[in-house]
């Protein structure tokens, strides 16, 4: 008989193993991708940046000034400008935002020493002295390939001022405004593709009503004339977060005609981990509850966009009219030391998910979808790229658009996500797996993953219907909730390269913890 001490041993050691064991056990899911069907195709605009005159998002986040110490091409910081070329940034958007609804573009052309210096009343009330203007604006988004975005000044400036500033953009006759862009040193005309009349006519853009926004878009947009075939896609500034009064009421009082149009209404949708304007949450430092609460609030926007587009669904039922994100990403609270005002904050592999979820979110209605801009670019919000004076690092959601590089005007393919049991915080419970995939323009046939849950692994079996040899791409991960990149240490997150071969006829990916995957299915 065994004394009575090892009797409660033996048992406890047993439970210990039973523990261990079950720990070890990983999670097993099963996505099926139909190749024989295809979807909508992944506008490449999806991938849109957004800069505003914000803090340091311009001003030494991009423009150093030609007699800058920080190497740069004719004003633009080299190592900003390489990092996004090498990104493919398809789209800029931009003078705002908020800021938007206050610029003059006038103050931004001519000789930079003669331009004025005006205050920033949106951000920090410090001082622009405009030296990036609409000139700079045009050869930035020229050296990256980009489209570009602009919006018009609606809340404190006239569609007078509106139509000069296309005529001075778009005119290639002898006008005075065509002569003076020529004597400011751009001969030819400037090619718009995306054109908006104001921004969040709601709250900093006017405090509007839906319906005195309709009016003044009616208003605005007779008058946005540009020369030639230069015709940019019209977009309406529309609601936010679960809002759809927006979206209704543009769609039934815009009518399409001669004068004027709508080609699109933009919505924006912010990330809080709190869901409290008061108190965002931390961008470092943060709990699991936090961890968790980040990806099920992003994963709200599902909800919004359907809403929005059942009314559109109704109301246009030919899809002449899209529905643009044209802001999303996570918002904390402002990291310590930082002026409030310039909404800097630091990026985690908390927002290499958020990234991949809504990347993947956006291209299941890639149909109404086809531009998103994520806020802010460079040294704001969920940025791409950090900057300290002459230091630059990359974030972990720069990353996530890199991998995801493949999917930029790809065609969608249906997927099916089977076994999932969640990942679940209390009462809440959200997917453990996220996943998208589209075949790119070569044929080639591309899988995106992330693994929500922080601290579980998953087995990820694959099926298209015929024989896969393996999948091959990129993987990134990290041990802590919070792990970022730093000036001192700028590669804690970043991409490793990911191959995994079928054993039998049957592939499985490993999916670690807090991670997001691309690869392509040979």
């Amino acid at each position: 008989m065994l004394k009575p001490r090892l009797r409660w041993v033996l048992p406890t050691l047993a439970m210990m193993l039973c523990l261990l064991s079950a720990n070890l056990v990983r999670a097993e899911v099963n996505i099926s991708i139909d190749t024989t069907q295809t979807g909508p195709t992944i506008h490449r605009n999806i991938y849109g940046q957004f800069m505003e005159h914000l803090g340091r998002g311009i001003y030494e986040g991009v423009w150093v000034g030609e007699d800058s110490t920080i190497p740069n091409t004719r004003g633009f910081r080299n190592d900003v400008l390489k990092a996004l070329k090498d990104l493919q940034v398809p789209l800029l958007r931009w003078p705002g935002g908020c800021f938007a609804d206050e610029y003059h573009w006038r103050d931004g052309i001519g000789p930079r020493d003669k331009r004025p210096v005006t205050i920033n009343t949106n951000w920090g009330g410090v001082t622009d002295n405009n030296a990036f203007g609409t000139h700079e604006f045009f050869e930035f988004a020229d050296m990256l390939g980009s489209e570009v975005y602009i919006n018009a000044n609606l809340g404190t400036g006239s569609p007078r001022e509106m139509a000069a500033w296309l005529e001075y953009m778009t005119a290639d006759g002898d006008s005075t405004l065509a002569k003076e862009r020529r004597s400011n040193g751009r001969d030819k005309p400037w090619r718009i593709h995306y054109w908006a009349i104001g921004n969040e006519a709601w709250g900093c853009g006017g405090t509007m009503t839906p319906d005195y926004y309709a009016d003044l878009y009616k208003h605005w947009a007779t008058f946005a004339k540009t020369s030639g075939d230069n015709k940019p896609i019209m977009i309406a500034s529309g609601g936010h977060t679960a809002q759809t009064e927006w979206t209704q009421t543009l769609l039934e009082q815009v009518p399409e005609t001669w004068s004027m149009r709508m080609n699109a209404i933009s919505h924006h949708y912010y990330t809080l981990p709190t869901g409290n304007w008061d108190k965002h949450g931390k961008a470092l430092g943060f709990p699991e509850t936090e961890w968790f609460s980040t990806l099920f609030n992003t994963l709200k926007i599902e909800d919004y966009i359907k809403e929005n587009l059942a009314i559109m669904e109704k109301l246009d039922p030919e899809n002449k009219v899209g529905f643009y994100v044209d802001e999303w990403g996570t918002w904390y609270d402002v990291e310590d030391g930082e002026d409030p005002g310039f909404l800097y904050q630091q990026n985690t592999i908390r927002d290499a998910l958020v990234a991949s979820v809504n990347l993947n979110i956006f291209h299941q209605y890639a149909e109404r979808i086809q531009m998103s801009n994520i806020a802010q670019m460079v040294n704001v919000l969920q940025a791409m790229i950090l900057t300290d004076k002459e230091k630059m690092l990359l974030t972990p959601t720069y990353h996530v658009f890199k991998m995801y590089i493949p999917f930029q005007d790809a065609t969608s393919l249906p997927i099916a996500i089977n076994g999932d049991k969640g990942y679940s915080l209390g009462e809440d419970k959200i997917p453990t797996v996220s996943a998208s995939a589209a075949r790119d323009k070569k044929g080639k046939l591309w899988l995106a993953l992330a693994n929500t849950h922080p601290t579980e692994a998953t087995d990820v079996t694959i099926n298209t219907g015929s024989k896969i040899k393996q999948a091959k791409g990129s993987l990134l991960t990290a041990k802590a909730m919070d792990a970022h990149n730093t000036f001192k240490n700028p590669n804690v997150v970043k991409p490793e390269a990911y191959k995994r071969k079928a054993k039998n006829g049957k592939l499985v990916v490993s999916l670690p913890a807090k991670s997001v995957m691309v690869v392509a299915l040979d």
